[in-house]
């Protein structure tokens, strides 16, 4: 009977012996697995964290807020020739631009061939929403003036920054054409070639002051000739003008005003005192009235035009708000001074 037993409290110590060490078992693989399913669960979300930061978007500040816009920009819609110039300047081809109404509908002279292929979508005073949905741009670049009329319906294509001067002393910066062609570099990574590109630029305008400003005879007169007016631009004001005399080192003629633009009658045109005279002449009334102005006597016993000093410019007006146009005024300015 003992021996019977203690044979039964044996098997009993066995039998619990062998659950525990099961159990232990059993606790030590769900541990493990705790373990490796936490690791793996730390590296989904190390991962996926790290996929969100490659793809993370863009802010950029402009003149309605913050907007937020794609890693990689590949198709640009821009609705104002300076921005075309902004963006050929740091190699960066626009796929939809605006049209000139004074150059017939077309795209505008001096980009021309670094446009060609780019869609026109309508005007700054017109836009064509259809034709910039067709392209289904990455963002759109607009000025505050356009955007006036159509910034949300623009927002609904594709993120739209407004770029332009947020005050009159802004507006009135000669070099805040610069602050716009940095902001679009930014957009694409490219601020070290839009600085090169304005260092190229200061260092032609420099050796063009080195001749002009040294020039014994060098009063100059901005003339834009409209359809049935002929006006004299300022000494500042414009990046033209601020151009011509402040950094290229012409004096201003008698009468170009500091800082407004004025009307000229026929009566008072002897009275400027230029040396040189520039002039645009509006593509919409005023090529008939500059033939009239040219058959005046007035015009005719003018010093600069019995001196053949008239250059007529290819639209400079447009052509001063980005390093492109500038460079080729530069250009244009000292192939005269040589002549």
């Amino acid at each position: 009977m003992k021996i019977r037993t203690y044979l039964i409290f044996a098997l009993l110590a066995g039998v619990l012996l062998l659950v525990g060490c099961s159990d232990t078992e059993g606790s030590t693989d769900s541990e493990e697995n705790n373990t490796e399913n936490t690791e793996q669960a730390s590296e989904t979300e190390s991962n996926d964290s790290n996929s969100e930061q490659e793809t993370e978007a863009k802010t950029i500040s402009h003149l309605k807020g913050e907007t937020e816009i794609p890693e990689n920009v590949e198709k640009v819609v821009a609705l104002r020739p300076s921005y075309f110039d902004h963006l050929l300047t740091i190699g960066v081809k626009p796929a939809g631009v605006t049209a000139q109404a004074q150059y017939g509908g077309d795209y505008i002279p001096y980009l021309s061939d670094q446009l060609e292929g780019a869609e026109i979508v309508g005007s700054a005073s017109e836009v064509n929403l259809e034709k910039i949905l067709e392209i289904n741009p990455d963002i759109i670049l607009v000025d505050d003036y356009t955007a006036s009329e159509v910034y949300e319906d623009l927002e609904k294509i594709a993120p739209t920054i407004v770029l332009g001067a947020s005050s009159d002393e802004e507006r009135n910066d000669p070099d805040f054409w610069q602050q716009d062609l940095m902001k679009i570099a930014k957009i694409f990574d490219k601020e070290d070639v839009a600085e090169e590109k304005i260092a190229e630029l200061e260092e032609k305008v420099a050796s063009a002051n080195e001749t002009i400003s040294n020039m014994e005879n060098n009063k100059l007169a901005f003339l834009r000739i409209r359809e049935k007016v002929i006006q004299i631009y300022p000494e500042t004001t414009h990046p033209m003008v601020s151009l011509l005399y402040n950094d290229l080192g012409f004096e201003p003629s008698a009468l170009t005003d500091p800082e407004e633009r004025g009307d000229l009658s026929m009566e008072v045109i002897p009275e400027m005192g230029a040396d040189h005279i520039f002039l645009q002449v509006d593509s919409s009334g005023g090529p008939e009235n500059y033939s009239s102005i040219q058959d005046s006597n007035l015009w005719k016993d003018l010093e600069a035009v019995e001196n053949e000093n008239v250059l007529k410019t290819d639209f400079w007006i447009y052509k001063a708000w980005g390093a492109i146009g500038r460079t080729q005024m530069v250009e244009e300015a000292m192939e005269y001074v040589k002549q």
